[in-house]
């Protein structure tokens, strides 16, 4: 569910304010954890009163809404230049704006477990296309044999043995779409957003105002306007919204200052396990042992594909 629009080769700097009391980073990534494991239980709520286009816009504007607060509160201002609003554009439509509306669309036919489970291929489908795509990117045996073995746990999930049986092929196909959306926007972001000046905070506060935009060019030609407003999807819409993207990035640029991307980016595991267990908890959704066993060897894989190989050092002469 990541989507923040990072700058990849700017470098922190110190500030001279006063250092803040911050809660314990560990608190803060299992919140983040949570935030984003319940998402695909509030979208499926939010889908049972409101058109899937209609959920989407709502979750982008209350998200923008809360980016919008912090950037006042921060005194953060816009990024400028039509390039970088360009640029911007593309990765809102990438990372935000085509994803959630195919998470959305896809959990009208299957249930929100397996829609958590596909938002865990992602770093899966990201090997792969960084292969092709980022010559800095080599592959090793280790992210291959990983690459491998998450696909195969997605067979497993997906229940292949039996010819797919019960499932639902579009659905499944949409979800699977929508992970695959957000390594493409990644890469985007890094070729054409690398080194900006800009604040991670505006550069993304922009990103969710644009795909606010997006949908809401798109929504009124494909939906009508609800016959009456069911309170349960709308606050489950707001929840998504408010928490699951306005509060998650928050949470995730402090993660990322302060423990590094390397363990902020852990939360990815964490989050088809509570997807699946608020599933089947609280919506009654079904759970055969192929679920949580594919959903192991898919995260093992996903594990395996972020493995770096360690550099290389000449040895230092002796004096």
């Amino acid at each position: 569910m990541t989507t923040v629009t990072t700058t990849p080769g700017r470098v922190a700097t110190a500030s001279p304010v006063r250092p803040r009391r911050r809660i314990d980073w560990r608190l803060r990534f299992a919140a983040l954890s949570l935030i984003w494991g319940f998402s695909f239980l509030l979208i499926k709520v939010g889908t049972q009163g409101y058109a899937p286009f209609q959920v989407t816009l709502g979750r982008l504007v209350f998200g923008t809404a809360v980016l919008a607060a912090a950037m006042a509160v921060r005194r953060e201002r816009l990024p400028r230049g039509a390039r970088t609003w360009g640029h911007l554009a593309v990765a809102a439509f990438l990372l935000n704006a085509l994803p959630f509306s195919l998470f959305a669309y896809a959990e009208l036919t299957i249930p929100s477990t397996l829609a958590g489970i596909c938002n865990a291929t992602s770093p899966l489908w990201g090997m792969a296309l960084s292969l092709v795509a980022l010559s800095e990117d080599r592959p090793t045996r280790v992210r291959v044999a990983g690459l491998g073995l998450g696909f195969l746990g997605v067979l497993t999930v997906l229940g292949a043995w039996q010819g797919f049986h019960g499932l639902d092929a579009t659905g499944t196909a949409l979800a699977l779409l929508a992970s695959l959306s957000y390594p493409i926007g990644w890469i985007h972001v890094r070729r054409t957003l690398a080194g900006t000046s800009h604040s991670h905070l505006s550069m993304t506060g922009a990103q969710l105002l644009l795909a606010t935009v997006q949908l809401a060019v798109v929504t009124p030609l494909f939906t009508t306007l609800p016959s009456g407003v069911p309170v349960v999807p709308l606050l489950a819409i707001a929840a998504l919204g408010a928490l699951g993207t306005g509060l998650a990035v928050l949470l995730q640029y402090g993660l990322v200052a302060e423990v590094g991307p390397t363990t902020a980016q852990m939360v990815t595991y964490f989050i088809p396990v509570i997807a699946t267990a608020a599933g089947v908890a609280l919506l009654g959704e079904s759970l055969t042992w192929s679920t949580p066993v594919g959903a192991v060897v898919v995260l093992t894989g996903a594990a395996l594909t972020q493995v770096r190989p360690k550099s290389r050092t000449q040895p230092r002469p002796q004096t």
